[in-house]
């Protein structure tokens, strides 16, 4: 392992796959009674969060609680950054309580690499604008594992907002590293122009790849980060590039659908998928705290009782 978790990209097989082991490991722990284990007494996990976050931020809280680290929460709003503060500040700031780990999401691409060459603990991203969120690619790919069995020659759609989306990039690159084949579907407009060097497959028909697809990945439309009109309306996009009942019948039984969360119920996905018992979105919350346990006991060298 690395010290640092900032890109699925910089996942070895070998890594990922530990990672994966050591998450499967940890579940069975979440199973006790007392689901506390002492791995990482005496080190202190920093949460710092310059966007608005639910599950990510209190998965991380969960999880560094779970092996008895200390964690301080940090929050921009309310914080010194409001006063004009910089990031470097802060990270020398954080250096100087003696954060071991410092879990980092930002609004700009690129921001915990920089943190990075501050601090000596470290760093893991928890999101970068639109470029990646590791962690989430990695519950996912424990999500598909769990109820699919291996990822290899597995068939992975993933639908809608591909450019504002940095889970699509990190599920692409950790996926085909897990050999996994993935298949991008959203308009045009929806897609990175640098799209073509990625290492899947783009499609702008949903309903010629649904039948194939072992996984079905929904993505929500990232209203918040755009300018300008990518498609014509709501209703249009739904119609075109919505999980409906019907387009959901056309999956084969042992597929599943997925979300990162959080939903457009009634837009990306309607409502009875979301709730079906082939959907993982759930249990995509539950895997987030084990899988984010497994990474800081492997980044901080904790063991297992």
């Amino acid at each position: 392992m690395n010290r640092h978790l900032i890109s699925a990209g910089d996942l070895a097989k070998d890594d990922a796959l530990l990672i994966l082991d050591t998450a499967e490991e940890l579940a069975r722990v979440s199973e006790r009674s007392i689901k506390k284990l002492p791995t990482l007494r005496g080190r202190t996990v920093v949460n710092l969060f310059f966007e608005d976050s639910t599950r990510t931020r209190i998965s991380f809280e969960a999880a560094a609680k779970r092996l008895s680290a200390d964690v301080i929460n940090f929050s921009a709003k309310g914080s010194s950054v409001s006063k004009g503060e910089s990031l470097k500040d802060t990270a020398l700031t954080l250096e100087a309580m003696g954060a071991d780990a410092v879990v980092i999401r930002h609004s700009a691409s690129g921001a915990p690499y920089r943190l990075a060459t501050w601090v000596h603990g470290s760093v893991v991203n928890a999101g970068d604008g639109t470029h990646e969120h590791p962690t989430q690619a990695l519950l996912d790919a424990f999500s598909m594992r769990r109820r699919l069995g291996g990822l290899e020659g597995r068939k992975v759609t993933i639908v809608g907002d591909v450019l504002h989306s940095r889970v699509a990039r990190s599920n692409v690159l950790l996926l085909h590293t897990l050999g996994a084949e993935v298949t991008l579907v959203a308009p045009p407009t929806l897609l990175p122009v640098s799209v073509g060097s990625w290492p899947c497959e783009v499609s702008y028909d949903l309903d010629a790849v649904l039948p194939k697809s072992d996984v079905v990945m929904m993505l929500r439309v990232q209203k918040e980060r755009m300018n300008a009109a990518y498609f014509p309306s709501e209703r249009e996009y739904s119609r075109r590039y919505g999980l409906d009942r019907d387009r959901f019948a056309k999956m084969p039984d042992d597929a599943i659908v997925m979300h990162p969360g959080p939903m457009n119920r009634g837009m990306e996905i309607a409502a009875e998928v979301a709730d079906s018992a082939r959907s993982t979105i759930v249990e995509q919350v539950a895997n987030g705290v084990t899988i984010r346990m497994a990474v800081l006991y492997l980044l901080l060298g904790g063991e297992i009782a």
